[in-house]
C-alpha cells in the first residue's frame, strides 16, 4: 500500500502547536493550584512535569496523533504496521529523544525515503499525512 509521509513544515507546525497547547496546559495548571492557599513547590513541580513529558507520548499512543498533529493533519503509526499506533513505552523514547537532539532531530526528514526524523527510528515510528476526505 502506498502512504503519504509527513513533510518537514507539517512537523514543525505542528510542533509550534503542541507548544502553544503546552503552555496553556501550563498556565491553567498554575491557575488552579493558585486556588489553594499553600501548595508545595514539589506538588507544583510534579504537576508541570507530567504534563509536559505525558502529554506527547499519551496523545500518541492512545490517539496517533497529539492536538498539534491532528491540526497539521499529521499522524504517527508503526512502521511495522501503519494502520496501529506505537504504543505508549515507545512513544515515551521516541519524545525523550524528540526532547534531548530538539530540532537536530528533524534533520534526517528531508534525506529519508520516509521521512523518518532520529526520534522515528527509536519509536520504531512513521509520520503519515491523513487523507483528506
Amino acid at each position: 500500500m502506498e502512504y503519504t509521509y509527513a513533510m518537514l513544515p507539517d512537523r514543525v507546525k505542528a510542533a509550534v502547536v503542541d507548544s502553544v497547547i503546552l503552555i496553556a496546559g501550563m498556565y491553567a495548571t498554575s491557575e488552579v493550584l493558585a486556588l489553594f492557599d499553600e501548595v508545595p513547590n514539589g506538588v507544583r513541580i510534579i504537576a508541570y512535569v507530567l504534563l509536559f513529558v505525558v502529554y506527547d507520548p499519551l496523545f500518541t499512543s492512545a490517539f496517533g496523533a497529539t492536538i498539534g498533529h491532528s491540526f497539521s493533519n499529521i499522524m504517527v503509526k508503526k512502521e511495522s504496521n501503519p494502520h496501529q499506533n506505537i504504543n505508549f513505552f515507545s512513544a515515551l523514547l521516541r519524545f525523550i529523544l524528540k526532547l534531548l537532539l530538539g530540532w537536530l532531530s528533524l534533520l534526517t526528514v528531508t534525506s529519508h525515503t520516509k521521512k523518518r526524523a532520529l526520534h522515528d527510528f527509536v519509536g520504531g515510528s512513521i509520520v503519515l499525512k491523513q487523507a483528506k476526505p
